[in-house]
């Protein structure tokens, strides 16, 4: 059997420049807006919510806030709790930010959450768009779409001084 290696998809040069163009995206669809929810399924998702909001902050007038979305990947039907409460966001603007949709589960039932409150739009967004979908959900901003079997695994780092997307 042929030996699988991992390979770079992005770097970090090619990563900071996907986050950044995503930034654009989001200002782009939300330019009448003064404020913005920023909102990171933790970890990964968080960490890109974290970049997302510090570019939103450079590039223009509105004001966009940080929301940590807990959701169990094993058991996403469980509790979600957000670091803002809902009156925070209702009648909003927000995106619903993960690193990776892969089958869509997690991002499914984070957009449930908040479709507990009324939202003014609500968007999502992804650095990966892998295309193993279970569920009828989208990204409307992505920074990459890859055609993945369902044996390989994507890893994203956004932690280490030198960001990288791989495929395990």
């Amino acid at each position: 059997m042929m030996e699988l290696k991992n390979s770079v998809i992005l770097n970090h040069a090619e990563i900071e420049h996907k986050i950044r163009r995503i930034a654009f995206q989001i200002y782009e669809s939300n330019v009448d807006e003064t404020e913005v929810i920023i909102a990171g399924i933790a970890h990964n998702g968080y960490l890109l919510a974290e970049k997302l909001k510090s570019i939103l902050e450079h590039i223009s007038e509105m004001t966009p806030i940080l929301c940590k979305v807990s959701i169990d990947k094993h058991k996403p039907w469980e509790a979600i709790t957000t670091s803002i409460p809902p009156k925070a966001y209702t009648n909003k603007s927000l995106i619903l930010v993960d690193d990776v949709l892969n089958s869509g589960t997690t991002l499914i039932y984070g957009v449930k959450h908040f479709l507990d409150v009324p939202l003014k739009q609500f968007k999502t967004a992804v650095l990966v768009n892998r295309n193993h979908k279970k569920y009828p959900v989208k990204a409307d901003f992505k920074g990459i779409s890859l055609s993945t079997s369902l044996q390989e695994h994507v890893q994203v780092n956004l932690t280490d001084k030198a960001y990288s997307v791989i495929l395990e």
